[in-house]
């Protein structure tokens, strides 16, 4: 562990400068718990310890720890402690399992601060971006390499969702739910103006400058929104325009993240911009949803959770979705999720019955009633899934591709954002900032 410790040493503290710069990188901020809220889950786990260390001498009930990041109010959160852990331990006499609730953001940090002090848990259920950042702590198990089975359990998982955990070659956890972006478009906008829906790329450009300007009450509307300008938001233009951030080893971004394919897609949002087509990102923008709703946004690319987002805030509204449009690469959305992965100090055979029941047929299909996308190929044919809300994003997800999961994506996508907003601000041609920014990547990769 001495060479995870040193790593760790460094990654606490850029830990600490990125929360001091609200999270870049992350899909939400940290929050902080309050004093009972933590003393109580110290209490559980610390609890939870003893009970093993007792069990195991007797060689009677094993308990493993999970930790993981459903909010305790959700109906996931029900669905794990009411359906899903009884039914494993019913299945699994002897094995008991300990969940614990952590704010997002709180159990990154966590996991940080229990690394240096060995008091990991068994299991958890990580962000996909997070996995390559604990694999250079090396604190996670190689599955690959300790699991017999691994294959044919992971044979069972849609291999996209798959690659989100796998850095160097090896597979450090399992895809546990999935998520990706589709085009969101305002029906009757696309009517009013007589075009069609964009199918491709130049189609999308073109729609969306028509589809700018000012409406009937004299207010400006855009055509398309992005709130932000990170791999999240801009990946899908950048594959799907040919481009890409780095080599597929992961070890090079000069002639990629700069290739004429990126620069274009870069510079193509950037015009866009320049002629008051697109925006969304900047500071007293209009809210993304109340946008979209109140018809000031006429596109999006959002994921699952705007459905339920508008049918709360605007059930009226008229929209529909499609998949991204295509270009020189194809139609290549970017993967979102979560991955069950293994300490290193687990007990190993109990933590993999629950991580293979977690991907299981079953408790996929559970989750997925409370809106999580499944892993499992079979759950995918299932009839909850087929007739989800989310279903229009299943053909999203098979082909859509991971942001480069190396242990500095977190600061390499602050990057990425600075450098964009460079450009749209019209501070640097879209080459000039790609050069720029290949010479970055190439440092941080080769550290």
């Amino acid at each position: 562990m001495k060479k995870g410790k040193k790593v760790l040493a460094h990654l606490l503290t850029a830990a600490t400068c990125l929360a001091a710069l609200a999270g870049c990188g992350s899909s939400a901020p940290i929050q902080t718990k309050n004093d009972s809220e933590s003393q109580e889950i110290t209490k559980v786990t610390d609890q939870t310890t003893a009970d093993t260390e007792t069990s195991d001498q007797g060689g009677k009930e094993i308990t493993i720890n999970f930790w993981h990041h459903y909010s305790a109010q959700s109906a996931e959160n029900d669905t794990l402690v009411n359906v899903l852990i009884p039914r494993f331990e019913e299945e699994n006499p002897g094995v008991k399992v300990n969940a614990v609730s952590h704010e997002w953001g709180d159990l990154h940090e966590k996991i940080l601060i229990s690394a240096q002090s060995d008091t990991l848990p068994d299991v958890a259920r990580l962000d996909s971006a997070w996995i390559p950042e604990f694999e250079k702590m090396n604190i996670l198990v190689a599955l690959d390499e300790e699991l017999p089975d691994y294959k044919d359990v992971a044979a069972g998982l849609l291999d996209s969702a798959m690659s989100t955990a796998s850095v160097g070659g090896h597979s450090y956890g399992l895809a546990l739910n999935t998520n990706s972006k589709i085009l969101f478009y305002n029906v009757q906008a696309f009517t009013d103006a007589g075009i069609s829906v964009p199918g491709t790329m130049d189609e999308f450009v073109a729609a969306a400058r028509t589809l700018s300007g000012t409406n009937d009450n004299g207010q400006q509307v855009w055509g398309y929104n992005e709130p932000a300008l990170a791999g999240w938001n801009l990946c899908p233009f950048i594959w799907s325009m040919g481009g890409s951030i780095t080599n597929e080893e992961e070890t090079k971004a000069s002639g990629y993240i700069n290739s004429p394919e990126t620069i274009e897609a870069v510079q193509t949002l950037a015009d866009l911009y320049a002629e008051g087509a697109i925006t969304g990102w900047n500071s007293g923008d209009i809210p993304m949803t109340d946008g979209f709703g109140t018809g000031r946004y006429m596109m999006l690319l959002e994921g699952p959770w705007k459905i339920a987002e508008m049918e709360g805030a605007y059930p009226d509204f008229a929209y529909a979705t499609t998949e991204i449009p295509a270009g020189k690469g194809g139609s290549v959305s970017v993967l979102g999720g979560e991955d069950i992965a293994m300490f290193n100090s687990a007990n190993k055979d109990a933590a993999w019955k629950f991580m293979k029941f977690m991907t299981s047929p079953f408790a996929q299909e559970e989750m997925a009633k409370c809106g999580q996308i499944p892993v499992n190929k079979e759950a995918l044919e299932s009839d909850t899934v087929k007739g989800a809300a989310f279903a229009p994003f299943i053909d999203a997800i098979t082909t859509a591709k991971s942001r480069p999961t190396v242990a500095c994506w977190s600061e390499m996508d602050s990057e990425l954002s600075v450098a964009v907003t460079a450009v749209m601000n019209g501070e640097k041609t879209a080459k000039e900032a790609m050069d720029d920014l290949a010479v970055t990547f190439d440092e941080m990769l080769a550290r």
